[in-house]
C-alpha cells in the first residue's frame, strides 16, 4: 500500500468532518453519517476500497459541491467511520457505541460476516444502513427493515455467469465448487449449484474450506483426480489468491477458472502477473458504463476525480460505496427529512439513477437483480475486460484458458 493511500484511509478511519461554512441564508448544516470498514485485517485490501469510495463521495459533495440542499437546508456530510480491523465483535463494539452517541445513518463494512452482527444492531435501533459490502442471503431473510445493499442477496448473484457459459465453445460440461464456510460464501455456492444446474452443467464436487485457510494442496489434488470443465471459487479475494497460486504450483489446469472476488484487484493481477490471464470474475462496475447522475456527471468524471485523491486503482467497490452516500442523499432529499423512518421509507421506494447504475431494492433490501446485478470480467493482458452482457462487453471471452506452463 502506498503511503498516500495511508493517509487517504485514515481520514475515514477517524472521521471527515466538513468545517462550518455560511450562506446567505443560513450556517451550513452537518449530515453525519458512520459506520466501520476494515483498514487492517483479512479484508482490509477490499475494505480500503469501500473506505476510498465512501471519502470520495463526501469529499467531492463537501469541497466541489459546497454540500447538498435537503428540504430548504444546506447540509455537508461528516463521515464517521472507524478501524473494525477485520473482526465482527469490534465491529459491532463500534456501531453500538456510535448508536448510543447519537447517530442515525449507517455505512456498511466489508464481508457479510461483519455486516450481519451489525445490522442486526441497526435494525434493532432501527437506523437505516446502505452498504455494499454484505451479500450473504442471511442479511436479506430474516424480516430486516432497515438495510439496504448494493448487490443482489448471494443466491442470486451467479445468473449472469451461467448465462456466459452457455455461449461458450466448446460447451463446458461440468463444474466443482470451491467456498469457504462463512455466510456469505455458503449461501453464493448454493447461488451457483442452483444456476449451473438449471443451466444443463453437471456438478463433480463441492469443496467446503475453512473461514480461515492457508492450505489447499489436498482440495487440489482431488481437484486433478476428477478434472471439471470449470472451477468456481465463491470465497473472499485473499483466498481467491491462494486457490490461484497453489494451482500454478501443483499444475492443476482446469479449463475454466472463475474466482467470484479478487481478480477484479489490480493487486491480485500484480501478485499473480501473467498467471492471472483469462481468469473470470463477477464485477458489478466499469469507468465506462453509460449512467449519468446530478453528483459527478458520470462514471469517468468520478474516476477522474477519485484519481485525483488517490493512488490505489479502481475497482468496483470504491464505486459502489460512492453511490451508498448518493443513495443516501438522494432519499433525503425525496423524504424532505433526514429523520431516519422517512430515509427508511425513501430508500424502499429508491429508483434512482447514478454513475454507478440504476438504484433499485427489492421488498427485502438487497439489490435488484436486474438493475443492480452483475456482469462478468476476465483479465486479458493485465486487465480486467467485460465479457458479458453482450452490451456492456469491451472484449470476447477467451476460453478454454491456456495451461499454467503456457502462462509462464
Amino acid at each position: 500500500m502506498k503511503r498516500r493511500d495511508v493517509l487517504a484511509a485514515g481520514l475515514g478511519a477517524v472521521a471527515l468532518t466538513a468545517p462550518a461554512l455560511r450562506s446567505s441564508r443560513a450556517q451550513t448544516k452537518t449530515l453525519t453519517i458512520g459506520g466501520s470498514v476494515p483498514l487492517t485485517g483479512a479484508a482490509a485490501e477490499t475494505g480500503l476500497n469501500v473506505n476510498n469510495g465512501y471519502i470520495t463521495a463526501a469529499t467531492y459533495i463537501n469541497d466541489v459541491l459546497g454540500g447538498v440542499e435537503i428540504a430548504g437546508d444546506k447540509y455537508k456530510i461528516q463521515l464517521k467511520l472507524f478501524d473494525d480491523a477485520s473482526d465482527p465483535a469490534r465491529a459491532t463494539t463500534l456501531i453500538q457505541r456510535q448508536i448510543d452517541e447519537g447517530t442515525d445513518f449507517f455505512l456498511g463494512s466489508f464481508g457479510s460476516n461483519i455486516v450481519l452482527p451489525t445490522v442486526a444492531i441497526t435494525e434493532r435501533a432501527k437506523k437505516p444502513m446502505v452498504q455494499t459490502g454484505g451479500g450473504s442471503d442471511a442479511i436479506f431473510t430474516r424480516g430486516y427493515k432497515y438495510v439496504f445493499g448494493m448487490f443482489p442477496r448471494a443466491t442470486r448473484q451467479f445468473a449472469a455467469a451461467s448465462a456466459l457459459f452457455k455461449t461458450l465453445q466448446p460447451t463446458p460440461a461440468s463444474y466443482s465448487v470451491i467456498y469457504n464456510n462463512d455466510a456469505f460464501s455458503k449461501t453464493a455456492a448454493e447461488g451457483v449449484k442452483l444456476s449451473c444446474n438449471e443451466a444443463g452443467f453437471k456438478l463433480l464436487d463441492t469443496f467446503e474450506l475453512p473461514a480461515k485457510v492457508t492450505d489447499v494442496s489436498s482440495v487440489l489434488a482431488s481437484v486433478r483426480a476428477n478434472t471439471p470443465d470449470m472451477l468456481l471459487c465463491v470465497v473472499h479475494d485473499q483466498n481467491s489468491l491462494l486457490i490461484a497460486r497453489q494451482m500454478v504450483a501443483t499444475n492443476t489446469n482446469v479449463k475454466l477458472l472463475y474466482q467470484g472476488l479478487g481478480p477484479q484487484l489490480a493487486s491480485y493481477r500484480e501478485a499473480l502477473g501473467k498467471y492471472s490471464e483469462s481468469i473470470l470474475c463477477s464485477t458489478y462496475w466499469d469507468e465506462a458504463v453509460p449512467y449519468k447522475d446530478k453528483f459527478f456527471g458520470d462514471a469517468k468524471k468520478f474516476t477522474e476525480y477519485y484519481r485525483s485523491k488517490f493512488t490505489r486503482p479502481i475497482a468496483y467497490h470504491v464505486a459502489g460505496a460512492a453511490a451508498c452516500i448518493e443513495t443516501y442523499v438522494m432519499a433525503m432529499q425525496a423524504a424532505k427529512s433526514i429523520k431516519p423512518d422517512a430515509v427508511r421509507d425513501a430508500l424502499a421506494a429508491a429508483d434512482y439513477e447514478t454513475f454507478y447504475a440504476r438504484i433499485k431494492f427489492t421488498p427485502d433490501g438487497d439489490g435488484d437483480p436486474l438493475t443492480l446485478g452483475g456482469m462478468i470480467g476476465q483479465v486479458q493482458k493485465g486487465k480486467l475486460e467485460t465479457v458479458f452482457p453482450e452490451a456492456a462487453k469491451s472484449a470476447a471471452a477467451i476460453y478454454p484458458a491456456q495451461p499454467w506452463d503456457k502462462k509462464a
